[in-house]
């Protein structure tokens, strides 16, 4: 490559920023940006899953930690909610280097996005969050029981948001079923649960990816999510976007708080 080739030589525009990841971005922008080209057409800018989970933990003035940002669009959302600050905790290198062009082209001051693994951030037993929002991570995590006892340690005021494993379900759906391991126990809070392994295979070539840092993820059972934050003390369990036929597989979101 020349070097030379490296160099903008437009005028300033976000466009160029967004340009750096071209076809690796999952998110559409917000509107009003003067794009000429939205990177993705995920709209995690615009979620209302983010708008849901607002409505039940109030985001206003409250110190937010947020799991796996990914490109920054619940981070932007939560600011514009009034968040007093956030701290997003993204462990894939490139995916980092988007939120903070994501921060520059939208002013997200009120967010600081940090690099590294969340799981090892929480083993650190950082100071309470008020709110945790953990959108999309749970079931790329490979001790999803671990990173929830985390949680509970982290927060009363949980959002999750995440697929889940049900065999009966996924037994219908063969393209999605092929990439799971035969099902095993796990013991949650005294109770045993379904769960499986799932492999990323041929995702993990997309220099775009947005799963784990493990070429595998276990997928807990909608029960199990549901009784560990019970047994965690949780006392109020919200669950909207119950989706079980979702085309990546069944997934919901809990708004969970004590």
């Amino acid at each position: 490559m020349n070097i030379l080739d490296t160099y903008v030589r437009q005028a300033p525009s976000p466009q160029h920023a967004l340009d750096l990841f071209a076809n690796e971005w999952s998110s559409a922008m917000p509107e009003g940006l003067g794009i000429t080209a939205m990177p993705g057409t995920a709209k995690l800018f615009d979620d209302p899953r983010i708008a849901w989970a607002d409505a039940r933990l109030g985001f206003a003035g409250r110190r937010i930690v947020e799991l796996g940002p990914l490109e920054g669009g619940h981070s932007y959302m939560m600011q514009q909610r009034g968040a007093a600050s956030i701290t997003a905790i993204e462990a894939n290198s490139r995916a980092y280097l988007k939120c903070l062009i994501v921060k520059e082209v939208l002013g997200l001051d009120k967010v600081s996005f940090q690099l590294g693994d969340f799981d090892a951030y929480l083993a650190t037993k950082p100071p309470r969050a008020d709110i945790c929002i953990a959108s999309g991570v749970l079931y790329h995590s490979v001790d999803p029981v671990m990173l929830l006892s985390s949680l509970a340690r982290l927060t009363d005021k949980l959002f999750l948001w995440t697929h889940y494993y049900d065999e009966s379900i996924l037994r219908n759906q063969p393209t999605l079923n092929k990439y799971f391991e035969p099902t095993e126990s796990l013991l949650i809070s005294g109770t045993y649960f379904a769960a499986a392994n799932k492999h990323y295979e041929t995702a993990l070539e997309w220099q775009g990816f947005c799963g784990g840092p493990a070429t595998y993820a276990k997928w807990l059972s909608r029960d199990a999510i549901i009784h560990f934050l019970k047994s965690a003390g949780y006392t109020t369990i919200d669950i909207s976007f119950d989706q079980p036929t979702h085309a990546n597989g069944p997934a919901f979101a809990i708004c969970a708080t004590r």
